[in-house]
């Protein structure tokens, strides 16, 4: 079995499940409908990864159908239920109350499938469908929207916002994976609440924006949220509109932190402001974690070492650069912007990985203390000069290595920056 079979299985089991609970709330006697993303994405031909249900079971009835049914939000009427291996949220029909977080409704009545739909974020993800028939139920102009390619808030867009400023990040990540057109209405309401965006909480933000780079249409998204105004708010900057040109160009496999390096060299590269200045400030903006910062200016580092240095370096310090572990994202952002630039250091990188770009050192600490010298700060001058030798292929033995320790120590204790050996 491929790995892609294993997925297609998976996806059918879910599917599997999913129906099996809507039938078990069927037969007590409730409306139970698939609701929101895993409708939009079947009738988009693609396959979805979760499945929620819509029903007009109460969370008290729910729990009778399934007794083993976990409440996430029962409150909400938001209930879990496991089935062939897989969690399925359920979900009471319900129209929502003032939202004074800006993102969650403050309480909840209980309603029908149409003030369902109507409550909800835009009509693509308004539609239901029937679990059994698969009749689409739509109340809200969602499969017209479908076939148009439009992102569309459900009812008035500056309420929708206003509810939930989130939403403005949402409409943005779904019109670049489906590359649809934001609606007119919709994308003026966006403009014109993007500053409030500042109020949502920057885990919620970072996430939105690290899964709209986690797409093929990235850049799309990118342009989005410059056009919309929110960069400003997402990014805590000025507002500005530039072609996000090199993200676009960077592989689709290009982890995150290169995707944000290659949008914040579109933004600021040439304008004299300090780059690792302004990687700070977005990995605070976007909560980036340590390890993503690391390699956002990682490769950011490798990226203008290779502008502006790579061919004056000598071979050992070719080999060091080539050797760390931000070089392929630098290498993917100078593909991004110099393609013949990436090509000859392409071929250089093939010839120095002939004699190895980093190779196992022949002399350790260890091997200099069990030599007789002394450990201290002299250990890293001699340790390191020793590996760019055997970087150059100047030496190849270990023996070599000693000698050149030995010459290199002497030498320092002639400039007074040592003291001896055992």
């Amino acid at each position: 079995m491929t790995a892609s079979d294993g997925d297609s299985t998976a996806e059918s089991g879910l599917r599997e499940a999913a129906v099996s609970i809507a039938s078990s709330l069927i037969q007590a006697g409730h409306i139970a409908y698939f609701a929101g993303g895993c409708v939009r994405d079947r009738l988009l031909g693609l396959e979805p990864k979760d499945y929620d249900i819509a029903t007009d079971a109460r969370p008290a009835q729910v729990k009778a159908v399934f007794p083993r049914a976990q409440s996430v939000g029962e409150s909400f009427g938001v209930m879990l239920v496991r089935r062939k291996g897989h969690v399925i949220e359920v979900a009471t029909f319900r129209t929502d109350g003032v939202y004074s977080d800006r993102r969650h409704p403050d309480a909840v009545s209980f309603t029908d499938a149409e003030h369902d739909a109507r409550r909800r974020d835009f009509t693509i993800n308004g539609l239901f469908e029937h679990p059994l028939t698969g009749e689409i139920i739509d109340y809200v102009g969602g499969r017209e929207d479908l076939e148009a390619g439009v992102i569309r808030a459900i009812g008035d867009p500056a309420r929708r916002l206003h509810e939930d400023h989130l939403r403005m990040l949402r409409a943005i990540r779904f019109a670049a994976r489906f590359r649809f057109a934001i609606e007119a209405e919709t994308a003026e309401a966006i403009r014109a609440a993007s500053g409030e965006l500042r109020g949502i909480s920057r885990e919620r933000i970072g996430q939105e924006v690290k899964w709209m780079f986690a797409g093929a249409n990235r850049a799309v998204a990118a342009w989005e949220m410059q056009y919309l105004n929110v960069d400003a708010a997402v990014l805590n900057e000025t507002h500005m509109i530039v072609a996000p040109r090199r993200l676009g160009r960077l592989p689709e496999e290009a982890a995150y932190p290169t995707c944000l390096a290659g949008w914040l060299l579109d933004r600021h590269d040439g304008t004299g402001t300090d780059l690792r200045k302004i990687a700070r400030r977005w990995g605070a903006a976007l909560m980036l974690s340590n390890v993503e910062l690391r390699e956002l200016t990682g490769c950011l580092q490798v990226r203008q070492a290779l502008r502006e240095q790579w061919g004056g370096l000598g071979v050992a310090a070719q080999k060091r650069l080539a050797a760390r572990p931000a070089f392929r994202s630098g290498l993917m952002l100078l593909q991004a912007e110099d393609l013949q630039a990436f090509v000859d250091v392409q071929r250089r990188v093939a010839e120095l990985a002939e004699s190895g770009l980093a190779p196992d050192p022949l002399l350790t600490g260890d091997d200099l203390v069990e030599a007789g010298y002394e450990p201290g700060p002299v250990f890293k001058k001699i340790l390191d000069g020793v590996y760019d030798a055997q970087l150059e292929g100047a030496i190849t033995t270990r023996r070599a290595a000693l000698d050149l320790a030995r010459t290199i120590l002497a030498a320092a204790e002639e400039s007074g920056g040592a003291s001896g050996t055992a």
